[in-house]
């Protein structure tokens, strides 16, 4: 007998990317998570996710579908491909992320939402390139941390997690999760549930069941997937990028970076102030 619907939202992450299964296909923290609920028979798991999916594609496209399986828990993680957007817009990502999460808690589903952490430090890239995208992720971090209060939602701080920086956890082309970092989310999310008083049969295993991906892997990705990821980004979201990093190193120079954070602060106030903080 059903007990749980469990509907996942996201991008590639909640897809399962860097997880693979042994038979092909992705597993991913939301397929854990949902062994963690309970046996098959009792949790029905729904994974909506798609790989490159914007907070626009989870309300236009995700959030339908989610409703129409009634829910009675949905995970929405998404932000990051926003971040990677050359229209990036802090106004557009609020209204699609509050369509989200108030559809499905108006559909009587309790909600899990994260703060999303730092690419800069995934990636470890220069800082000229970090600041900017920690901005853009500090943005929307905000709005998530708005929406969990207006809604109620379970959130869990994945920003301020330190082993979510470790290695080991992403897999060879530092954008995925790899299984263990698969596994640490599904961890960190059961165990919130869980101090929400959600039932949680069991956490998931820390340690991974599959191969580490070798250096090899790593040079077969770059070559098949990271060269076609760099040649669409190239037309969109690099040439900003690039301004982005220009005008970072101008203000630099001059001792000026605390005034990019204040232009920063300054764009996300009426945003932040469009959501009301009383719960519903």
């Amino acid at each position: 007998m059903v007990t749980t619907r469990l509907v996942a939202l996201g991008d590639s992450v909640t897809e399962g990317l860097g997880d693979p299964l042994p038979g092909g296909g992705w597993r991913g923290y939301a397929a854990l998570l949902a062994e963690a609920l309970g046996p098959r028979e009792e949790v029905l798991f729904g994974n909506l996710a798609r790989s490159g999916a914007t907070s626009r594609d989870l309300a236009a496209a995700q959030l339908p579908r989610a409703l129409s399986l009634r829910p009675t828990l949905a995970t929405v993680l998404a932000g990051v491909n926003d971040t990677l957007r050359g229209d990036f817009s802090l106004p557009a990502i609020a209204a699609d992320l509050d369509a989200v999460v108030a559809g499905l808690r108006g559909g009587g589903a309790t909600v899990l939402t994260a703060r999303l952490p730092d690419p800069g430090l995934m990636l470890g890239v220069p800082d000229l390139v970090r600041r900017p995208l920690t901005r853009r992720v500090r943005g929307i971090n905000a709005i998530l941390d708005r929406l969990a209060e207006r809604y109620g939602t379970v959130h869990v701080d994945l920003a301020a997690h330190p082993a979510l920086y470790e290695r080991r956890m992403w897999g060879v082309d530092r954008l995925h999760p790899s299984e263990r970092g698969h596994r640490l989310l599904a961890r960190l999310f059961a165990g919130e549930l869980a101090a929400h008083g959600i039932a949680v049969r069991a956490l998931p295993d820390r340690e991974p069941s599959g191969p580490v991906p070798s250096a090899w892997d790593g040079v077969r990705w770059m070559a098949v997937e990271g060269t076609g990821w760099v040649v669409r980004r190239s037309r969109d979201f690099l040439p900003r990028l690039g301004a982005l990093v220009l005008a970072e190193a101008w203000h630099a120079a001059r001792g000026r970076t605390a005034l990019l954070d204040e232009r920063s602060a300054a764009e996300l106030d009426p945003v932040l102030r469009r959501i009301r903080p009383t719960p519903v």
